[in-house]
This record gives C-alpha cells, structure tokens and sequence, in this order.
C-alpha cells in the first residue's frame, strides 16, 4: 500500500495528453518529482510550464518510446537528476483501424513499435533500477502502471493491429506483477484498461515517424474506423482526469486491474465464456446492434 506520494519521483510517457497529462497533474499536487517524455516537443513544453508553474521539479525529454536507446537515455537522466523513480507511467499509446489484412507493414511497425515495445523498454529500463533500490532501503515502495485498453481484453472488429497491441499490454502487465511478486513485496504492478475517454490517441497518427512522406491513401475500412474512433472517443463522459484520479487509488489500494468503465466488464465476462465453452465469437454489438448493421453497410458499401 503506497499513500504518500510527497517527493517521490514519477516517470511518465506520453505526458503531452491524456492520461500522461493528467496524472502530472495529479502528481505535482501531491508534491512529486516528475519525469516528462512525449514525442512531441510543442505538447511536452505546455505540460512542463504546466508543472514548473505548479512548484514541481521537472525532467523533461522529447522521447520516442519505441526507440530502445531513447528510453535508455531517459532512464540514465532519471536516475542521475532523481535516483530510481518510484512510480512508472508507461503510458504512452498510439491507435489505428482498418480491416486487419488492409494494414501495412509501416502500420504494424508503429503501433506495435509504440504500444508493445514502448511499455517493454519501459519496464526493462526502469524496473531493474527500482529492485536496486528497494534492496538497498526495506522501506522503500514502487508501482509501475502499464496503460493498455479494454482493447486488450475485447476483440472489436475493424481495430485489429490495436487489439493485438493492447492485449500484449495486458499480458506483459500480468507477467511483471507476477514477476515481481516472486523476487520483492516492495514494488507492484497495475494495468490500466480505459474504454473512450477523450484524450489524444483518435489523432495519434499526427506523431507518426512517416508522417511527413506522402501518406498511403487510407483504405474505406480505415476512413470508417477513425470516423468512428473519432466519434466514440469524442463523446466519451468518463474525463481522463477523472480515470487518472482512479490511477493514484489503484496504486494506494494496489489494485492491479483498473477501468475507467466498470460496465464494460460485462462485455469482457462473455468472451471469456466464448473461450470457456469454446463458442463462436458473440456478436460485439449484441448490446447496440443498429452499430453493427451501420458498420456492415458501410463495409459492404
């Protein structure tokens, strides 16, 4: 259990937007260290006055978080201006739609690139910092938070490079609690599954590392995954400050599974089903079926 978070160090990534953002937010009220990184230097530069303004001590680091050497050198200036940091938010995600066969090779490479590997080098730069650290002081804690998606517990359809991203989350997230439960009772793990909140991720493609070459045309399925994406991330009534508020409980509870819409957990009970009494997939629209028939037309075209 970790209740006091005054002058303790948080890494977080993605910390331009979102959730990232917000539990900066969150974090320099509570009188926290905190180590920013975004791939976008004009969104990192807001948060950082952001936080200087509010009296936090800041580090901060233009990072592609896919990119191992980056995420090293972020741990190096981590360690060296603040020691091992307590809290680690990887965080940092990108989204993507389409009909899986119609996504490319670059498509596969980014968001795998960025969800999975951006999360790996995460817990693989900091987390054998914060098991010295904890070896050195018994009273010393640390949580890692890992932010996938109830895309990585669902499988909807036409989002299938996202799905298969944010399910690695999950499954990295379960193994480094369980992981880490075997070595120390000092450090523990969360994932967090939020389903639409409006943050930044349905424009993610704005930080693509091709974006400046000239764009494949996006295929229909791809057009009518993003309007959709678009459309539910948009109207979404759970804030990301409110599911970053949920964060910092989980990690005071230790509570390893975290949503920011507890009824979507119903979805997640039937395809566990599906699995146990080894059924066809059940319709993802069963609930909203006029979505269904909306997506189908427009597919079929």
């Amino acid at each position: 259990m970790i209740t006091d978070f005054k002058g303790k160090t948080a890494v977080l990534t993605g910390a331009g937007s979102g959730f990232g953002l917000e539990c900066a937010r969150i974090g320099a009220k509570l009188g926290m260290n905190l180590v920013l990184a975004d791939v976008q230097q004009d969104a990192l530069d807001k948060t950082v006055a952001e936080m200087q303004a509010a009296g936090a001590p800041v580090l901060a680091m233009k990072v592609d978080v896919s990119k191992a050497e980056q995420m090293e050198a972020l741990g190096a200036a981590t360690l060296a201006r603040f020691g091992a940091p307590h809290f680690v938010f990887n965080n940092a995600g990108v989204g993507a739609g389409g009909l899986v066969w119609e996504n490319s090779t670059k498509d596969w490479e980014w968001v795998l690139g960025v969800n999975v590997m951006g999360v790996a080098h995460g817990v693989r730069v900091f987390t054998p910092m914060m098991l010295e650290a904890a070896a050195k002081d018994p009273a010393w804690t640390g949580h890692i938070v890992n932010t996938a998606s109830m895309a990585g517990l669902l499988n909807a359809p036409n989002m299938g490079i996202y799905n298969v991203s944010k399910h690695a989350v999950v499954a990295l997230s379960e193994t480094l609690y369980q992981d880490l439960a075997l070595v120390t009772d000092q450090i523990s793990a969360s994932v967090l599954c939020p389903f639409f909140v409006p943050t930044g991720i349905a424009q993610s493609h704005r930080n693509r590392p091709d974006a400046d070459e000239a764009p494949a045309k996006p295929t229909r399925s791809q057009l009518i995954g993003q309007a959709m994406s678009d459309k539910a991330v948009g109207s979404g009534k759970v804030t990301a400050a409110e599911v970053a508020q949920k964060v910092f409980d989980a990690i005071a509870a230790n509570q390893f599974y975290i949503y920011s819409h507890p009824k979507a957990i119903g979805s997640v009970q039937t395809r566990l089903e599906d699995v146990l009494m080894a059924r066809n997939p059940t319709d993802p629209f069963a609930h909203k079926p006029e979505l269904g028939v909306e997506l189908k037309k427009a597919l079929r075209g």
